[in-house]
């Protein structure tokens, strides 16, 4: 693919789960262009697997016809395993940010039948690329924790996990995992003082 596409070429590079607060992914999305068309979709991508919680393949199979962003829902056609489900956006943030990307994908010309995060020449997207450009965004972000795509959806979980109000099961289904086992491992990156705070507010 295109240097010149914004994505970047592929190391072939993996990296262990770390979990960002919603400060670090706010910065990240804020280390994206507001004005170059792939500063637009990055930010976008960044927010589908943030808020959503979608397996990075998950996201780049999407078609625009999968969201719903008027009921803040994604229909992930081709889940792990072939499974179907409905993702649902949390917040008003993600929702806008997807939006835009969706205004700008029309100016450009690109149809409903291009992946939704394709590239700018309407072509599909390789998880290698994206992750390559997730690393520049952790660079241009300050941020020290190791970045990658996947590591969002471990902090989406994470999130939904310490509001306190939604249920083990919930999750489960939002991340589309067949048992809890798979969900409860995605809570294990619970640092000690916040797994200190939801147990001191235990009566």
């Amino acid at each position: 693919m295109a240097k010149s596409d914004g994505w970047g070429a592929n190391r072939g590079q993996t990296f262990p789960v770390e979990v960002l607060t919603p400060e670090e992914v706010d910065l990240l999305i804020r280390s994206c262009s507001t004005r170059g068309s792939a500063g637009i979709r990055d930010a976008g991508l960044v927010a589908t697997l943030y808020f959503a919680g979608l397996r990075v393949q998950e996201a780049l199979d999407l078609l625009p016809r999968d969201l719903d962003l008027a009921a803040g829902t994604i229909n992930v056609q081709r889940g792990k395993g072939g499974r179907q489900r409905v993702a649902t956006l949390i917040g008003s943030a993600g929702g806008a940010l997807i939006q835009r990307w969706l205004d700008r994908r029309h100016k450009l010309g690109l149809s409903g039948r291009c992946r939704l995060f394709c590239t700018l020449f309407g072509t599909p997207t390789a998880q290698s690329n994206v992750r390559q450009a997730f690393q520049r965004l952790k660079e241009r972000a300050g941020i020290e924790k190791r970045v990658h795509p996947h590591g969002l959806r471990h902090s989406h979980a994470h999130y939904l996990s310490m509001t306190g109000k939604v249920p083990l099961t919930a999750i489960q289904g939002q991340l589309g995992h067949t048992n809890l086992t798979t969900t409860a491992r995605y809570l294990d990156h619970l640092a000690p003082e916040a797994r200190v705070a939801i147990l001191r507010g235990i009566d």
